[in-house]
């Protein structure tokens, strides 16, 4: 009874009689005593664990600001490639009526007559006055495009032409509406825009008579430039901002006849 007594206060032999205290397998009996976590070790692991996991939030995050970021350049830089799509369709498309200028810019507010986009060979529905100009809304100034209705006939095509210049000075509001009806889009956000002809051998400002000698001498009416030059400067805030030029050449113009 003694050395029994001994042995479990002996360190070695302490360990020795634990160990047998357990049964098969290492299992322990009931009623043996089993070493846990203590609160130090506990608190360490909560501090860690949190610890890993400000770090995975954080690099989550910024994965996710990235991702925004870049598809906020890819829908800016979208909108921009459709915008200047459509304004290159609408020159390729412009038609000479002999009524009204086929292409007109006063400063403010650009108005062509082109052809219906659904125009074929066989059918036609008329042509179209379209003007682009820079409105200021609640969101700032827009680049925005104003189309009329398919036009048949004379009276139709002055009306559209002389209430797409309205609309350009803000004395018309845009509407919109079926393909038969007038309609207007704001596309992208500019501070500014400038527009310049390309006539003779230069680049000129198509409100200045030098480079236009030969216009036609009917009044209202005057023959395509050989190019025409788009200047933007881009609103701040969107995928894409600062200076964009855009030049634009005439279809059936001969070769070597455009220069910078």
């Amino acid at each position: 009874m003694e050395h029994r007594r001994s042995a479990l206060h002996d360190p070695v032999q302490g360990a020795a009689c634990a160990v047998r205290l357990n049964g098969p397998g290492g299992i322990p009996r009931s009623g043996s005593f089993v070493r846990g976590f203590t609160l130090i070790e506990l608190l360490v692991a909560i501090v860690v664990m949190s610890m890993l996991a400000l770090l995975s939030w954080r690099s989550l995050d910024g994965m996710s600001r990235t991702q925004t970021i870049t598809q906020e350049r890819a829908d800016g830089l979208l909108r921009v490639q459709s915008s200047l799509g459509q304004w290159v369709a609408d020159l390729d498309a412009t038609i000479d009526t002999g009524e009204v200028s086929a292409l007109d810019f006063n400063g403010q507010v650009l108005r062509m007559t082109r052809r219906d986009s659904a125009e074929t060979g066989l059918d036609s529905r008329g042509i179209r006055v379209v003007a682009w100009a820079r409105q200021v809304g609640a969101g700032g100034g827009q680049w925005m495009r104003w189309q009329s209705g398919p036009l048949l006939r004379r009276d139709e095509l002055a009306r559209a032409w002389q209430r797409a210049g309205e609309w350009g000075r803000g004395s018309v509001p845009s509407q919109t509406g079926s393909a038969s009806t007038e309609s207007a889009i704001a596309l992208i956000g500019i501070e500014q825009w400038q527009i310049f002809y390309h006539r003779g051998e230069t680049w000129g400002n198509p409100l200045s008579s030098e480079g236009n000698e030969g216009t036609s001498g009917l009044p209202g009416v005057g023959n395509l430039p050989n190019g025409v030059r788009l200047e933007l400067v881009l609103s701040p805030g969107q995928g894409l901002s600062g200076a964009l030029v855009r030049d634009w050449v005439r279809p059936t113009l001969e070769a070597g006849r455009v220069g910078g």
